[in-house]
């Protein structure tokens, strides 16, 4: 009886527009409509533009919850059984949409030849007519791990790539798939990337080498720096710091984690490839992170906030002392798997992208 009426409970309240997590901070329901979302991006104060996974674009109003579909020209995945479909998505403040997304390509069937592509258009609430500016080479016959998360710095994209699960090619820095890249906003080469410094032998695109499936990225507003969140296999998953010309060591290194058929992979670390400020053994399947800064929370302000699927919750991380990092779980299992994560540009107020909902976290002043 007691176990009904628990569950009795929680689905009111999942249900509701909104409850309370404690007497500090409570969720509420934005939209229930998406499918398969997977990022979002603020257009403005009261407008965010969304990828769904299965293939749509949408535009969502805060305010009163009006949502629309924008027709788009991209050769999308939108295979349910693959990982890959649309990915992330960025409304830059020269009025462009960037897009990141599995391509189809060539001649595709079945998890067929893909990529992980990075696209531009104008922004057009109509349609987006997009255009390439990066393909991940070679394409690759697999529905796993395509990343993919990317920023904008200095008038440089940054973007991951995930090694598509195919392990040792995220070693092989003439192949894009387990990479970092930094490009050019125009999909042009920046100069100064690692191959014309010191790594001749790296594809020009490359950045960083060594990661697996990296799906969380964030610019510090108080450091400057970029740093990344990565799934490991079972266990391994991590936060860390992107580092030119640097190698977070997969598949020499499994980061305290086993293969799924748990033989070993390789040490947590070694002396000459980066090492991660944070790890997770067993895995919580990392997704998005911010670092907050804002009003609505000054208590997370400098902290990192790592989203996860498997686990269902948002972890705030003190990592201001790397000899003392510090890890509390601000929601766990109530609203899902959290895909995405953004803080409002204005209020400071937190939107999670979890399931096929959009929520608002923030104070609880009731």
């Amino acid at each position: 009886m007691k176990k009904t009426i628990l569950i009795f409970t929680i689905l009111l309240l999942l249900s509701s527009k909104s409850f309370s997590i404690n007497s500090i901070y409570k969720l509420s329901l934005v939209n229930s409509g998406l499918d398969s979302p997977w990022s979002f991006s603020f257009i403005n104060q009261n407008e965010i533009i969304i990828t769904e996974k299965t293939g749509n674009i949408k535009i969502l109003n805060l305010i009163n919850g009006d949502i629309s579909k924008i027709s788009h020209n991209l050769n999308v995945i939108e295979d349910n059984n693959s990982q890959g479909g649309l990915l992330e998505i960025l409304y830059h403040n020269d009025n462009n949409i960037y897009i990141s997304y599995a391509e189809k390509r060539g001649d595709f069937k079945l998890y067929g030849p893909s990529s992980t592509s990075i696209a531009k258009a104008k922004f057009n609430k109509s349609k987006l007519d997009f255009i390439n500016i990066f393909r991940a080479e070679p394409p690759i016959r697999s529905p796993y791990h395509f990343g993919s998360r990317f920023i904008i710095k200095n008038n440089h994209l940054y973007a991951s790539v995930g090694e598509r699960g195919k392990g040792m090619i995220a070693q092989e820095a003439d192949k894009h798939p387990g990479s970092i890249i930094r490009i050019n906003l125009d999909g042009s080469i920046p100069q100064d990337n690692p191959k014309f410094i010191d790594k001749p032998k790296w594809l020009p695109e490359i950045f960083q080498i060594g990661v697996r499936n990296p799906q969380g990225m964030a610019l510090s507003p108080f450091d400057n720096k970029i740093y990344i969140s990565n799934h490991g296999a079972r266990g391994g998953d991590w936060f860390g710091e992107v580092k030119k010309s640097e190698n977070y060591g997969w598949k020499i290194l499994g980061w305290g984690g086993k293969n799924y058929n748990l033989s070993n992979i390789g040490p947590k670390w070694l002396p000459g490839y980066t090492k991660a400020i944070q790890y997770w053994v067993p895995s919580i399947a990392v997704s998005a992170i911010s670092i907050y800064k804002g009003d609505e929370f000054p208590e997370f302000n400098g902290l990192a906030l790592i989203t996860s699927l498997k686990a269902q919750t948002l972890l705030s991380l003190d990592f201001s002392d790397l000899n003392n990092i510090k890890e509390n779980i601000i929601i766990e299992k109530d609203i899902g798997r959290i895909r995405d994560i953004k803080i409002h540009p204005i209020n400071g107020k937190i939107y999670l992208l979890a399931q096929d909902k959009l929520w608002l976290f923030e104070k609880n002043n009731s």
